[in-house]
Parts: C-alpha cells; structure tokens; sequence
C-alpha cells in the first residue's frame, strides 16, 4: 500500500515560514537559511483531500512524469472524485489534441491498449513507459470516463519553436489560442532560468521557447474550457507535468479566464520544498519505480512496414542471436510487429534476460525473402 499523505498548504498555518534574513557579511558559522515548517501531527490524509475537493470543478494534479507513486496519488484522486460524482472526464498534457477520436474509441471499448498507443503515436510523441499510465487509462475505460487530449500537436509547436509564432502561416495560426496571456512576469523569469540550464542556450533562442511554453499552456487551458462549457454540470481533472501548474501561472490562471466554477492545484512534493503560493494541496508519495522492460537492442527504421534493423547497440541480444541488418521484424514473444508503437507495447510486458521468439524477413539473393524464427535474450 503506498504511504501517502496530504498537506494543505494554504490555510490553518500548516505552514508557518519564517521572515526573510537579509544578506549580510558573516563567518560561515553564522550563516543560516530561510525555513518553512510543516506541523506533522496536522497532516491530512487523502480522504480528508477529497472532502476539500467536493465543490471544485475543475481539479489539477500535477506529476512529475516519470514517478510512478505521482500517477498512482493521481488515480486516488480520480476514484475518490468519481465516488462523489461520476459525471467528470479526465484531461491529459499527454495526447495531442488531433487524436481525441482515438481516445473516444479506446473509451467506447472498440480498439484495445495496443491499438491506442498505435493510432495515438503515444511512443513517439510522449516517450514515457505506457506502464505509469495504464491504471489510469485502464480505470476510465472501465468507468466510461472520458479522456480529453488537452495538448496541441508537436508540428505546430515544432514550428514555433524554430520561427516563433510569427513565422505560422495563416491555416497554423487559426488552429492556436487566439488569446495568450503574456503578463506573468514571475512566470516568464521562472522558465528563463529553466532555458539557461538547457544544452547550449547560446544557440536557441528563449523567445521561441517561451512561446512554445505559452502555447502549451494555453491550448491545454483552451481545449479543457471547451469540454467543461459544452458540459456545465460536469467535472475535470486535469492531469499534467507540475510545471503547468505550479503558482497557477500555467494552465490554471488561463482556464479561470475561460470558465465558471472554482479550481483547486493539487501538487507532488517536489525538490524546491514548500512554498504556501504554489498551489492548494500538496501530495507527499513514497517513491516507487516500475521495473525495467527488456529490450532487443536493436536500432530501427520506422518509415517501413515491416519494420527494419538498421543497427544494434553494445551487448545486443538479437545481434547475439543471430539478426542482422535489413532484417525485417514480424513478430516478437508470438505477437505480430507492424509498428513502433507495437514492438514497445509487446517488450514492456518481458523483463530483461528473459527469452523471447523474434520472427525475422530476410532478403538472400541466392534464395529470395526467407522468414526466420530466432531465440533472443532481452536486456
């Protein structure tokens, strides 16, 4: 059972922090830091959140993407949410806006797990294990709850982060919020020092990063006030990285813009500590990690079907047993390969060292295209 446990952050001074110290010369023995206090015995617990939550409309939670305890506190509060009232959809940074009818299909029952990572391109768009959000995507299936896909398409970010939103065109420009709010200057700050820390920001330019940024917030915002307008007596949460939340500066402040009813900002304890403005709720989780899939190390030509090996990496597997480059893949563990998106759904489920049967096509010029079945260790 994961520990878990809540802190309210703004009221009842669950916190108390304490005056600023002015900067002054000292010796290092006399040098002391600004500190905040959290009061344990008032922790509450995540029942005691959800009563808060009751009367919010619209609730956000963030995530740090690759923690496994944040997607499980996400998935307490959906269930606790949909105890109180079934009438909510879930919105999700994850799914690029252009592939809600995939989502509404997953939902409805008609395609399975492998088919919406596949139809979504949720490998090559998102990146992160599928396995952090199955419990999530598998409850709302269940449940019938909608999954909206709250993110704008990478093609047009992808442009914006090269020219800015000045070099879209007239069609690129009619499909992005025509409202963005420019005046958060604490915001704007906040994401200069994250650009700083990024490879080589002499080479990029932060305008165009900022404006990538804004258009993430503000098509998320855009398309959840679009769902809860067409749907007025229903809820929302919000699912997405804490940094669109956060100080309500992301996501949050941009959808108060678009709709009635209150939000609450429900956020992981993360590594900058607390700060009582961040948000309304904090989340403190026990880390937890999946375990590692297997992998075939091989590197792969996604632009043909079947699937191509165009290399392998250090200590390979398949090149151990017996792959070789233009090998086409058929299939992996008896299940057939027609993707990307498939080869990962099939290897997530096998751990590393175990064996696997990989189906290869194989060109000879002696014997024409030969299929081969081959015994691999996954690492």
């Amino acid at each position: 059972m994961m520990f878990m446990k809540m802190v309210r952050v703004l009221v009842f001074g669950l916190i108390v922090m304490s005056t600023a110290l002015q900067a002054q010369e000292s010796s290092e023995s006399d040098q002391t830091t600004s500190a905040g206090v959290l009061d344990l015995a008032a922790l509450d617990d995540m029942t005691g959140l959800l009563e808060k939550l009751r009367d919010r409309r619209v609730v956000l939670v963030g995530e740090t993407h690759d923690r496994y305890d944040h997607h499980l506190a996400q998935l307490e509060v959906i269930k606790g949410m949909y105890a109180q009232n079934p009438d909510m959809a879930i919105g999700l940074e994850f799914f690029q806006q252009p592939f809600q009818a995939v989502l509404d299909r997953f939902i409805a029952g008609e395609i399975d797990e492998q088919g919406l990572v596949r139809e979504s391109e949720y490998f090559e768009r998102w990146r992160y294990d599928y396995r952090l959000y199955r419990p999530i995507f598998q409850f709302a299936r269940e449940k019938g709850i909608p999954l909206i896909a709250l993110n704008l398409e990478a093609e047009l970010t992808g442009k914006v982060s090269k020219g800015g939103i000045e070099s879209l065109g007239e069609v690129d420009r009619s499909r992005i919020p025509q409202q963005i709010d420019r005046s958060d200057d604490a915001y704007k700050a906040r994401l200069n020092e994250i650009f700083q820390h990024h490879a080589h920001p002499e080479k990029r330019n932060f305008d165009h990063f900022y404006e990538v940024q804004l258009l993430w917030d503000e098509g998320m915002a855009e398309c959840a006030a679009r769902w809860l307008n067409a749907h007025p007596g229903s809820r929302m949460v919000v699912l997405a990285g804490a940094g669109h939340i956060i100080y309500g500066s992301g996501i949050p402040n941009r959808l108060k813009r678009r709709i009635d009813g209150d939000l609450a900002l429900v956020l992981p304890l993360g590594e900058a500590g607390v700060d009582p403005t961040m948000g309304d709720y904090m989340l403190v989780t026990r880390k937890q990690t999946l375990p590692r899939s297997g992998l075939l190390g091989v590197y792969l030509d996604t632009e043909e079907s079947p699937v191509r090996i165009s290399g392998f990496s250090d200590g390979s597997g398949a090149e151990a047993a017996g792959v070789q480059e233009d090998d086409r893949l058929l299939s992996v563990a008896g299940q057939p390969v027609a993707s990307y998106a498939d080869i990962r759904f099939v290897l997530m489920e096998h751990s590393p060292g175990e064996r696997v049967q990989v189906e290869i096509q194989r060109d000879n010029f002696f014997t024409g295209t030969m299929t081969h079945s081959l015994e691999v260790e996954l690492h």
